[in-house]
């Protein structure tokens, strides 16, 4: 028993290397075969030679592999005898009766049903963009169908032959457009489907061959254009036997990365389709009205597709820039949209008071070092939402950095402590996160100012840039950059003096507001008033503020204020 084992696995061993030597081999003298000799038994014998291995390598695939979704294996297995019958009958038999195409245009329906198969259940992000484009290079492929083929086709006069002829450039231009559509969708590691692809190719460069001898264009042998066909036959075993065949039919979520590409082509077909009508122009009525509905189509497609790509390109314009303004964990501003903030509002804030609460949550570090940082990322998130809520609608609320907040408002003093009032009472009820109920504190300093109102270089005859620049030394950052930039334009010199005055104001106001807050945590008073202290003589913040100026290649939109806590 133990020599009938050895003998076994030493003639595997043999025949493995031997078999995948031999079966290119033998695939390469099936597919010459047509080209060595042109009787009709060996073509016959080839066809069911090409079919037979076809259905075997798809049976065998089928059943090593237990694809979740079969179906589109099945139909390409009956596609592939029903091509072979119509092949046989058209190459082999002289009087076919249009049996032939009734097999191939079945043959044709089961591949268009198992595509869809595999298409529908991949759900692609933009998806009606693909349709879209795809479906204009199906128009601009129809075009030049319509004009070199199927034109000259109808112009030998209404027949049943010549009707039937005239409709496999229609199927061929719905195949393309289904082949290009799935190409998109494909993925890189599908190699299953990138063979089907190849062979759909493959099938469509012969029936563009039919297709040409049907108009009377030109005229190439059968036996040539059978060797596409049993290239795609091959194919077709092929993708059946790779791993990846159990993809097709399933549930897929496809981020295409090849608009680019699509677009290109997309293009190509276009230039395509408008030279057609002038290459094959016809005096007919009816080529005129075809044409001139086709071209229509394909301009409204194009019009479509232009309108669908500004709108999500300024989709995408928007999205960069909210990301760029806002924190991602709370949905307020960031740092650098805070500072810009009010000369963004000015038309409704400027000269009116301005003030700035500093928000900082009491005892967030033992939450966060006690139940985690996604705890503490949910805290932030819902002390943000409660901020959010006690605002008015014209005040803007941003995150400082870590349990750090700040609200701009434009209020007196009474307002001001009254939307502070509310802040702590606010934060005075416990959390409900989902470790359970979280109480914590808030402690908020307040610094109020003034919002400037018109660009100083517009009311004082030039004196804005210099008032400009000594506000902003006095700050720590002295950057000529911004005014010198718009020296040229006045209304742009105004924008940019008003920009770097109020957003050294803000940073004023936060520095200021900063060190009340330290002064309202260590003292356990909730909120306090910057000049409050002042008054009382109490002692500066525990932390020192330096404006740190753009250095080149620094992305940042504006000057970023760097705190040291000196504990």
């Amino acid at each position: 028993m133990a020599l009938g084992e050895q003998h076994t696995v030493l003639v595997r061993q043999l025949t493995g290397p031997l078999g995948r030597a031999l079966l290119p081999m033998l695939a390469a003298l099936l597919i010459a075969l047509p080209l060595l000799t042109s009787a009709a038994v060996v073509t016959a014998i080839v066809l069911v030679l090409a079919v037979a291995a076809t259905v075997t390598m798809i049976a065998l695939g089928l059943r090593r592999h237990r694809p979740p979704a079969p179906m589109p294996w099945y139909l390409l297995g009956g596609s592939a005898v029903l091509f072979g019958i119509g092949i046989a009958l058209r190459d082999v038999v002289s009087d076919r009766y249009l049996f032939d195409d009734a097999f191939t245009l079945s043959g044709y329906a089961g591949v268009g049903l198992a595509a869809m198969l595999w298409l529908v259940p991949r759900r692609v992000r933009g998806g009606n963009d693909l349709l879209l484009d795809s479906g204009l290079i199906g128009l601009a492929a129809l075009l030049a169908s319509w004009t070199f083929l199927i034109a000259p086709i109808l112009d030998e006069g209404p027949s049943p032959q010549t009707i039937v002829a005239a409709c496999y450039p229609v199927i061929d231009a719905v195949l393309l457009t289904v082949v290009s559509h799935s190409m998109v969708t494909a993925l890189r590691s599908e190699t299953s489907l990138r063979l089907l692809h190849a062979s759909l190719l493959a099938m469509l460069a012969a029936d563009l061959g039919y297709n040409l001898d049907d108009a009377g264009s030109l005229h190439v042998s059968h036996q040539i254009l059978l060797v596409p066909l049993l290239v795609a036959y091959l194919l077709v075993g092929l993708a059946a036997l790779h791993p990846t065949m159990v993809t097709l039919g399933q549930q897929q979520r496809i981020r295409p990365e090849q608009s680019r590409k699509r677009a290109s082509i997309v293009a190509v077909a276009l230039v395509v389709a408008a030279l057609v009508p002038t290459l094959g122009a016809k005096p007919g009525a009816l080529d005129r009205a075809v044409v001139s509905v086709l071209l229509a189509l394909l301009l409204i497609g194009v019009l479509a597709r232009s309108e669908r790509a500004i709108v999500r390109s300024a989709r995408s314009e928007r999205r960069a820039q909210y990301q760029a303004d806002h924190d991602m964990l709370t949905g307020l501003l960031n740092r650098s949209a805070l500072l810009r903030a009010p000369a963004r509002n000015h038309e409704r804030w400027g000269g009116r008071a301005l003030c700035l609460l500093f928000i900082d949550l009491d005892g967030f570090k033992t939450v966060n070092d006690s139940y985690g940082h996604a705890i503490g990322d949910e805290l932030i998130a819902n002390a943000a939402a409660r901020i959010r809520r006690i605002i008015g609608h014209d005040d803007v609320a941003a995150r400082y950095g870590g349990d750090e907040f700040v609200v701009l408002t434009c209020a007196d003093r009474a307002d001001t402590a009254t939307l502070a009032e509310k802040l702590i009472a606010a934060f005075g009820k416990p959390f409900e996160l989902s470790v359970g109920e979280v109480a914590i504190t808030a402690s908020i300093g307040i610094a109020c100012g003034a919002t400037p109102g018109l660009p100083l270089s517009r009311t004082s005859g030039g004196a804005g840039p210099t008032a400009i620049k000594v506000k902003t030394a006095a700050a720590g950052n002295t950057n000529d950059e911004t005014v010198s930039a718009a020296a040229a334009d006045p209304d742009a010199r105004a924008a940019a003096e008003l920009a770097a005055y109020t957003e050294a104001t803000v940073y004023d106001l936060l520095r200021e507001a900063d060190s009340a807050m330290y002064h309202a945590k260590e003292y356990s008073l909730g909120y306090v008033f910057k000049d409050e202290m002042r008054r009382s003589g109490h002692p500066e913040a525990r932390r020192v503020w330096r404006r740190e100026p753009r250095q080149p290649g620094d992305n940042r939109q504006s000057h970023e204020s760097v705190l040291y806590d000196l504990g």
